[in-house]
Formats: structure tokens, C-alpha cells, sequence
């Protein structure tokens, strides 16, 4: 098989469900919504705190910008704070409009037990838990930072795409991928995942570097892609699990993945590349077609619990 899923951008109700509940989780776990760290102050007040007890003299704009505060919200605080004689004004040098802001002694005074009990509760948080429940969650917890964070990112960000070769433990995320992909998005049964299983297990039993080779492909570090080149005759050569994470798609990775393989099959000497893929599958079909595919064989056929078009595409090399 050698399919990928289109784009998916539709955000499903059980997907909103899950992100408001985890925040009601976590809000309540961290005391979000109690006196924050045991003191008067609010979440929003401590976090401006932080901050000027972590920057140089910066300018309440700057403040506001970086914290997404409304400006009159923000003024409040900074009263609130330079009436309990905790932060200073200064004139800036570039700009008589703005203020230099600073914590005082007294507002390092009081910010600075509010910093180790929050390093305490963070401390008590996970020591509840295993070494390696620690490292599963400080990891979980990057990857939910990396993933929003990137949402707000520009499209012309730079991004690190690599082609690597497999290496132990990827065929099985391979699996994995195509198990979750295709149920979610077409809702195959288990079935099909056994079939993918089967062809990563044959791979890697009957794998000939002389005439065969996968890609793994990642972006920043991370597993996005794959696809297989594996000898089906002296002269034909197969393209096998070809995949996208829906996150990597729309970027043209699969057709670079696509190439490669055409790539590799010429200097190899086959004269003819072969695919079996479902006809359902516009994005994957897409590319093989604008690389000079042929669709010479299509038929209906049940399976995974779907009624599909079974087609089979050849490219002469």
C-alpha cells in the first residue's frame, strides 16, 4: 500500500472535549484556582512580578506585548505594586513616554519566596512519580509546547527536513502511524494495520541493501514520514508505505519522498516502478501521477470494514 491521507483541518467536538478537560485537569492540580502560591496575589499578578524580576528595566509596553495584558489591566497591577513599594520608574532615555521599570529590594523581598514555592510544587509534582514517569511527562510536555508554539509561528519559518535511513524502532512507528492514521481518518479496522505489520516485518527479514531502501522522514527531530523501495523482480521495484503525519503534509514531503525512491530504482538499473494504493487517496494519487504514474489496474474490493478501489500504478524508468 502506498497511500497518504489529504489534509485534514477539521477540528472534531470529542478533540475540543479532550482540551478543555486536560486544562480543567491541570488547573485544578497546579492550584490555578486557589490564592496563587499560597499568597494575595493573582496568577497574573505573580507572573508580572516574574518578570520584572527577570528582565532589565523593561518598559510597560514591552511587558503588555509579551504577556498579551490589556494595558489598563496592567497599569492596576504595576500601582498595586509601586504603592506597596516594590517597583521603581525610571525615565527612558529613548522614548519620554516610557518608563523604566525595576523591582526594589523590597519587591525582590517579596517575590522571592513566591519563586521557591513554586519550585517546591513543581518538585512535589513530580516526585510523586518514577524516574521515568518524569522523563514520559517533561517530554509530553515539550511536545505540547513545540506543537502550540509552532501554530503561532510564521509559514516562512525555517524547519529542519531530513531523509535519514531506518533505524531500530522505526518500522514499528511506522506501524503505529499507519494503524492510527487510517483509523482515524478512514476508519479501517485493525486488519489493516496487521497488513502493514507484515510488510515492515518482511522488510526488515528480507531487507537487500543492494536493492532495496527506506526513508525515514523528520522534521525538527521528529518522525514524520516514510516510504520503502523493495525488489519485486529482477527488473520491477515496489513503492511501499509511503505515509505523511497530518502535521507534515501540504509541504510537498511526500513527493520528495516519492522522488527519492524513483531515484534510487533507476541507479539500481529496474526498468519499472510498481504501487498498489486505494482509490480514495487523491493526495497520494496526485503525486504519482505528476511523476509520470500510470494507473493500469482498478477494481472494487471490501476489506478493513470499507468498501475501496483497489488500483495499481506502474512507472517505466
Amino acid at each position: 500500500m502506498s497511500g497518504m491521507p489529504p489534509t485534514a483541518s477539521v477540528v472534531e467536538p470529542a478533540q475540543v472535549k479532550a482540551v478543555r478537560g486536560f486544562n480543567r485537569f491541570y488547573t485544578q492540580r497546579i492550584g490555578v484556582l486557589d490564592p496563587y502560591l499560597g499568597s494575595e496575589l493573582s496568577l497574573t499578578e505573580v507572573r508580572v512580578l516574574y518578570e520584572l524580576a527577570h528582565r532589565d528595566q523593561p518598559t510597560a509596553t514591552e511587558l503588555g506585548r509579551d504577556l498579551a495584558l490589556d494595558a489598563g489591566y496592567l497599569s492596576r497591577i504595576l500601582r498595586r505594586f509601586e504603592t506597596r513599594g516594590w517597583l521603581a520608574r525610571a525615565p527612558s532615555p529613548a522614548d519620554a513616554r516610557q518608563s523604566l521599570l525595576k523591582l526594589t529590594e523590597a519587591g525582590h523581598e517579596a517575590f522571592a519566596p513566591l519563586q521557591q514555592k513554586s519550585r517546591d510544587e513543581a518538585a512535589a509534582l513530580l516526585a510523586e512519580l518514577s524516574a521515568p514517569e518524569r522523563d514520559k511527562l517533561i517530554a509530553a510536555m515539550d511536545t505540547v509546547q513545540q506543537l502550540l508554539d509552532a501554530s503561532h509561528k510564521p509559514a516562512t519559518a525555517t524547519r529542519t527536513v531530513v531523509l535519514r535511513d531506518p533505524r531500530p524502532g522505526d518500522m514499528g512507528w511506522v506501524v503505529m502511524q499507519h494503524g492510527e492514521i487510517y483509523s482515524r481518518e478512514y476508519r479501517f479496522t485493525n486488519e489493516f494495520e496487521a497488513l502493514v505489520a507484515d510488510v515492515a516485518a518482511k522488510f526488515i527479514r528480507n531487507f537487500d541493501p543492494a536493492w532495496e531502501k527506506g526513508w525515514i522522514a523528520e522534521i525538527d527531530g521528529e518522525r514524520v514520514g516514510s516510504v520503502f523501495v523493495v525488489r519485486k523482480s529482477a527488473t520491477v521495484a515496489q513503492l511501499r508505505l509511503l505515509i505523511l503525519t497530518p502535521g507534515a503534509r501540504g509541504h510537498g514531503l511526500g513527493g520528495r519522498l516519492t522522488d527519492e525512491c524513483i531515484a534510487f530504482a533507476r541507479s539500481k538499473g529496474y526498468r519499472k516502478m510498481t504501487l498498489w494504493t486505494n482509490g480514495h487517496l487523491e493526495a497520494a494519487r496526485a503525486i504519482y501521477k505528476s511523476r509520470g504514474f500510470k494507473l493500469v489496474q482498478s477494481e472494487p474490493f471490501h476489506a478493513y470494514a470499507q468498501d475501496l478501489i483497489s488500483e495499481i500504478w506502474e512507472l517505466k524508468l
